[in-house]
């Protein structure tokens, strides 16, 4: 069960929703690649608003993600397409429920 997480809540600027969707889209892609990634998941919560969600199943998978490709991309695109620099919450996870 993974025991880590990250919630990255992001506002897009106005007129930048739609590419902040391809990227979050992008970001999927890129998160495959990630061994150490054991879900990554991009929501839209409405009105601009979106997040990023995604879970590990130790400390040193959680700390490679955070040095990779994505959190590298997001911050190279943050002052382009985000209202507010992003706010990275390490959390930890209770409880799951598999398939």
């Amino acid at each position: 069960m993974p025991k880590f997480a990250l919630y990255v809540p992001l506002k897009a600027k106005p007129g930048k929703e739609t590419e902040l969707k391809e990227f979050l889209k992008q970001g999927a892609q890129m998160a495959a690649q990630e061994p150490g990634t054991s879900t990554w998941y991009a929501l839209d919560e409405g009105d601009g608003r979106f997040s990023i969600f995604d879970t590990f199943e130790d400390e040193a998978g959680r700390d490679a993600h955070l040095n990779g490709p994505i959190a590298k991309a997001l911050m190279d695109k943050a002052g382009e397409l985000l209202a507010d620099p992003p706010q990275i919450n390490k959390i930890g996870v209770l409880a799951t429920k598999g398939n």
